[in-house]
């Protein structure tokens, strides 16, 4: 059965579309040139909502221990999803925060996976996005990365996919990739940042049926 997270949340009607629909994992950006950066205090008032058997995932790039200390406490995260950030900076922060740890993988082509190895042993589970353009924000562009590239490809450990994903095409992602677990953010939203129930809802149904 494939779960679902869905990142990028910044309204309690998206969140408790979210969970209503039965998303796995809501994420939370902590990020300030992201549309979806969220201040402390809104993370906490929306993760205060959030029911005890769904994942709150903290989203950095490449943060300061300040930056990841304070959201832990805000937003109550029980995971944390790394992107820029080396593998000794991600081994790091999860001893420091002592949770789960993620780390994101941009992909564009085949060799782009070899990073996976180096991750693996920094971090719990290794997210595959789509590599975004240079000086772009590393994640919620919308933007794919061709699935066949992780075919025959052995991950060194637990895995997501993201990049691109919607409820047009989630269940073939799923079925082509053999993903356990997707996530979702800017196909999502009506505009960067703004998420819609139904688009939500809609997805969470694809990858349910998937």
């Amino acid at each position: 059965m494939t779960t679902a997270k869905i990142c990028g949340l910044s309204t309690i009607q998206a969140l408790d579309a979210s969970v209503a629909r039965g998303a796995s994992h809501l994420g939370f950006v902590f990020y300030p040139p992201s549309p979806r950066h969220l201040a402390f205090e809104h993370a906490g008032a929306l993760a205060a909502r959030v029911p005890s058997h769904v994942a709150r995932v903290g989203v950095f790039v490449d943060p300061d221990d300040d930056l990841v200390a304070g959201a832990v406490t805000a937003a109550r995260l029980t995971i944390i999803q790394l992107h820029k950030t080396s593998p000794q900076r991600i081994a790091q922060l999860r001893t420091a925060t002592g949770l789960e740890t993620w780390a994101a993988l941009p992909v564009k082509t085949r060799g782009d996976l070899e990073s996976a190895r180096s991750l693996a042993g920094a971090a719990d589970r290794i997210l595959y996005d789509a590599k975004t353009p240079e000086g772009a924000l590393p994640g919620g562009m919308g933007v794919r990365f061709d699935w066949a590239l992780l075919d025959g490809f052995r991950h060194p450990t637990a895995w997501a996919l993201s990049g691109g994903l919607d409820a047009s095409n989630v269940a073939e992602a799923a079925r082509r990739t053999g993903a356990a677990l997707v996530d979702a953010s800017s196909g999502l939203e009506t505009a960067p940042g703004v998420k819609n129930v139904d688009k939500i809802a809609a997805f969470l149904q694809a990858v349910a049926a998937s």
